[in-house]
């Protein structure tokens, strides 16, 4: 599905939510106040598939439309840093599934004791990379220590990284020379039966040290069908860096570059803030945010970047 086919499917949706609005409306004015409240609901429902629509109409990158592949990794300070990529790895599953979204986990290393050192998935569903490229960053959490008995405040790092999945049609050529395949036995959420085989598949592409990993699948071959998908993946990511920095010599917007060394976002916890450094965005619904309501700052930021493209296409 293309972005026009998208946006007339979700146009027409519209247009029946409005029509049996009318329809409420009708009832309601002609005295049937029995309607009020489905009246009432329908309109809170209307407003936010509109307020959707809107932002879905600047979604209309190259591959805003396609899946996406994330990777959390833990920065620096063990412990505390694993603990908070496991607290952004379950803030994310829980906007996928408000979104809809399925989730496919693709690799996990778990942290020495406790959280995730690394963990990479798949979003599958229309406009899941349009919505979570601007997560790519790094991302700091300001906190008293759960893990410090003398209660002192810590801050702790954890990375971002959000590819589109690219179909097997792009013309990117990997040599069959130019990869090593590795297989081993996977560990962490697999449960029993896949830590009794070399399920697990490990590529690593010779020319660039790329390495991606799966064992999400009991199933060898399946791994390695996904593994290879991922490593497409890296090397278009790669390939369109590359020609970005040809074409746009590192163009500098306002919603910031997305390199993985930028520190995008503060999770202030005793303040009960988050604050997004690249347009100046905080929010004061901590809980509510890392429970996945994250569509207010996803929103502000697609359009806040759309702005910033316009504006350089003018001067």
């Amino acid at each position: 599905m293309n972005f026009e086919k998208n946006i007339v499917s979700r146009y027409e949706k519209l247009a029946t939510e409005i029509d049996d609005e009318e329809v409420l409306i009708d009832f309601v004015e002609s005295g049937e106040t029995s309607f009020e409240n489905e009246l009432s609901e329908k309109h809170k429902i209307l407003k936010a598939d509109i307020e959707e629509f809107e932002i879905n109409l600047l979604l209309d990158g190259e591959y805003d439309m396609n899946n996406a592949i994330v990777t959390i990794h833990s920065g620096a300070g063990g412990t505390e840093a694993c603990d908070w990529a496991d607290m952004l790895y379950r803030m994310y599953l829980r906007w996928c599934n408000l979104k809809g979204y399925k989730v496919s986990e693709l690799d996990f290393m778990e942290g020495d004791s406790v959280g995730v050192k690394s963990v990479t998935f798949l979003v599958e569903g229309i406009n899941a990379y349009g919505y979570l490229k601007s997560e790519k960053g790094v991302h700091r959490l300001v906190r008293i220590s759960p893990f410090d008995a003398n209660k002192k405040r810590h801050t702790s790092f954890a990375s971002v990284e959000v590819v589109p999945e690219v179909d097997e049609n792009v013309e990117v050529e990997i040599n069959p020379a130019d990869i090593r395949i590795d297989t081993y036995r996977a560990s962490g959420a697999g449960g029993q039966h896949v830590n009794m085989t070399d399920s697990a598949v490990r590529i690593t592409h010779l020319p660039t040290g790329i390495v991606v990993q799966c064992q999400d699948e009991r199933s060898q071959l399946k791994n390695r069908e996904k593994a290879m998908k991922h490593l497409l993946t890296k090397l278009y990511e790669m390939e369109q860096e590359k020609k970005d920095r040809e074409l746009a010599n590192e163009r500098k917007s306002q919603v910031g570059s997305g390199d993985r060394s930028e520190k995008i976002r503060t999770y202030n916890y005793p303040q009960g803030r988050i604050t997004d450094h690249r347009i100046g965005m905080s929010i004061y619904q901590f809980d509510n945010f890392l429970n996945g309501d994250l569509d207010e700052m996803i929103d502000n930021l697609i359009a806040t970047d759309r702005a910033e493209k316009l504006k350089s296409t003018e001067n």
